[in-house]
């Protein structure tokens, strides 16, 4: 059996332990999973995988990265740009610009080491400014329809460039939109934009009329933060854009007191208004645990991976899981379940990912590794035995099976994930 290719095959994932719990069998049929049970009896000549008492996570979810900026799988990139915010963003596009930077290759390789790692389910930022037009949106689009049986993929049409001090970027994110992204994407509408009421209004004026959930991405600290997220929440209420719209990063919600903190967290809550975290360890972050507490989606994300921003990162979402753990201080097993509900049920919550999960009636996307424990699976990080996406074997051992689209754009010598 190869359920690469024979995708509406009925087959048996046998004595597996879905989150840590008894063991069971899980039956998948046309994509789906149609039984989830002990000792299951399905149809005489079913085929069937042993699952030997792993543990069976979903597919994990990847909330936050940038596809199209990746430098995986190329040499080395000496790093010398300065510490601002414009600094990096300057370089970035002057780099993409002179090194005539392919945006298809590059997120195709690192949408498949993705993919052999247990992701099944990612949104990806996607620059778009005056300079390249909507060539990386379309590069990322190519990857993004190749792989769509088995990572879906959501492309955010991202200003990384700032929307208003670049004329012409309102335009290409409008045209973007028509074609085909599926999520806008803003950027600090005071430290960026400087006019964080304009801004807001072009970018909530966008989204409105397409039709498009919003995720915008705010570093702004303090007070100034504050006010942006004050803004976006007044939007999101006005045009009843309620669980629509995400915030990412939001670092200001780790600088202000507590009692500020709460009320921008019910707030986020009445309005279901999801926060996405990479869990940085150099800046403050959004307090994750009283955000849960009150009712707020977490969601979590890598941001960048081995790009000319940051020389860090893998596609693992369970290292990104024990990323969050560690930035939070958890360390009790059912706080590193939290940690990994970021990356799975939260993580898919926040990017409107549908169909997810390990009940009957979910698509099939699945991960089984050797560990005891869900909190096991995250610090320890074990080799993913088996990945299921959309119902088809598609990696072992931490290596994708041959057939997948890409294999032309794997790095010449493989880079571990581990």
């Amino acid at each position: 059996m190869d359920p690469i290719r024979a995708m509406d095959t009925a087959w048996l994932l046998r004595r597996v332990r879905p989150m840590g719990g008894a063991a069971v069998d899980v039956l998948v049929q046309e994509g789906r999973i149609v039984a989830v049970g002990p000792d299951l009896a399905p149809p005489p000549g079913t085929p069937e995988e042993e699952g030997g008492g792993a543990l069976l996570l979903p597919g994990l979810v990847e909330s936050h990265t940038h596809l199209d900026k990746t430098l995986w799988g190329l040499p080395w990139y000496r790093n010398a740009v300065g510490n601002r915010l414009i600094d990096r963003i300057d370089n970035e596009r002057e780099f993409r610009a002179a090194s005539g930077h392919d945006a298809a290759v590059q997120s195709m390789r690192l949408a498949r080491a993705f993919l052999a790692a247990g992701t099944t389910r990612l949104r990806s930022h996607v620059d778009i400014d005056t300079q390249a037009g909507l060539r990386h949106l379309a590069g990322v689009q190519r990857t993004a329809e190749a792989l769509a049986p088995w990572l879906q993929i959501q492309t955010v049409a991202f200003p990384q460039s700032g929307l208003l001090g670049r004329p012409g970027t309102a335009d290409l994110l409008d045209a973007a939109m028509v074609e085909g992204a599926d999520v806008l994407g803003g950027l600090d509408p005071c430290a960026i934009d400087g006019d964080p009421v304009r801004s807001l209004d072009v970018l909530f004026g966008l989204a409105e009329r397409h039709g498009k959930p919003l995720d915008i991405h705010l570093h702004e600290p303090g007070a100034m933060g504050a006010f942006s997220l004050g803004l976006i929440l007044e939007r999101t209420a006005a045009l009843g854009m309620q669980g629509r719209v995400a915030v990412s990063h939001a670092f200001c919600l780790g600088d202000l007191p507590a009692t500020e903190v709460q009320a921008l967290l019910a707030r986020l809550a009445a309005l279901d208004v999801a926060l996405i975290t990479s869990a940085p360890p150099s800046r403050s972050v959004p307090p994750l645990l009283a955000a849960r507490a009150a009712g707020v989606t977490v969601a979590g994300g890598n941001d960048g991976i081995r790009d000319t921003w940051t020389p860090y990162g893998r596609p693992d979402m369970l290292a990104r899981a024990m990323q969050i753990g560690l930035r939070y201080n958890l360390r009790r097993d059912d706080e590193i379940d939290e940690a990994l509900d970021c990356i799975t049920a939260d993580g898919a919550r926040a990017c409107g990912f549908d169909g997810y999960g390990l009940s009957p009636g979910c698509r099939a996307d699945l991960v089984l590794v050797e560990s005891e424990t869900v909190a096991e699976a995250v610090v320890a990080q074990p080799p993913r035995r088996l990945v299921v996406a959309g119902g088809r074997i598609v990696a072992r051992d931490d290596r994708l099976l041959p057939g997948l689209p890409g294999e032309e754009a794997r790095p010449a010598e493989p880079m571990p994930l581990l």
